[in-house]
């Protein structure tokens, strides 16, 4: 919970509220799982994996899931896009749970777990499919989200190939010293936005590509 969530939080008239500023990263890092809510698991852009062995998957499984048995992880590594969330679920917790901080350990940033496993979601009344699996590969494509481009259009963008757009380099000024400076940007680091609003052209505000 965000400290703004929490004053909201208190407005809605709770009184025993407690932050845990360093978020979701440190929770993480120190081993604790993530799980993902059902909605996610429905309808996020996710890869999902089914960790049962002996034919569980057959018999039921989560829609979208692509069956990788767990003693078949490693072998599979490759295959899963870095950049992909990527929830997990199984029939036991010490498997499912091994899996995690393996993929955690292999640089697998945006891993979480299912509620309850296979059987969580199944007695939450969440659809399940069964029956032959006719493939278990991997696909996944990264979709954009609200108010993101393409790195193409980024490309172009700093190229100066598209009209009417004024691009944005939101890093501190000792960040574009180590990593270099974009052309055709204008730096405003992003703590200093709110007060530099006047600056920006106001026919130009709906067309801005931040860095």
């Amino acid at each position: 919970m965000s400290t703004a969530n929490a004053g909201l939080a208190k407005k809605l008239g709770y009184t025993n509220i407690r932050v845990f500023l360093d978020g979701e990263p440190a929770w993480s890092k120190a081993g604790h799982p993530v799980y993902a809510s059902n909605t996610f698991v429905r309808e996020g852009n996710i890869v999902l994996l089914d960790l049962r062995a002996n034919g569980s998957p057959v018999k039921g499984r989560i829609p979208r899931a692509v069956s990788v048995p767990y003693d078949g992880l490693d072998d599979r590594l490759d295959d899963i896009p870095r950049n992909a969330p990527v929830v997990i679920y199984s029939d036991k917790a010490s498997e499912v749970m091994s899996a995690y901080e393996e993929l955690r350990d292999e640089g697998f940033k945006q891993v979480s777990l299912v509620k309850g496993n296979y059987k969580g979601w199944a007695a939450a009344g969440e659809p399940t499919v069964k029956g032959p699996i006719f493939s278990n590969e991997i696909k996944w494509v990264r979709k954009l989200g609200k108010g993101e481009v393409s790195v193409a259009d980024f490309r172009k963008a700093v190229a100066g190939e598209l009209p009417n757009i004024y691009v944005i380099d939101a890093r501190t000024k000792d960040e574009i010293a180590e990593y270099g400076a974009f052309k055709n940007t204008v730096n405003i680091p992003l703590d200093e936005i709110p007060k530099k609003l006047s600056s920006i052209p106001k026919s130009l505000l709906s067309n801005q590509i931040s860095s």
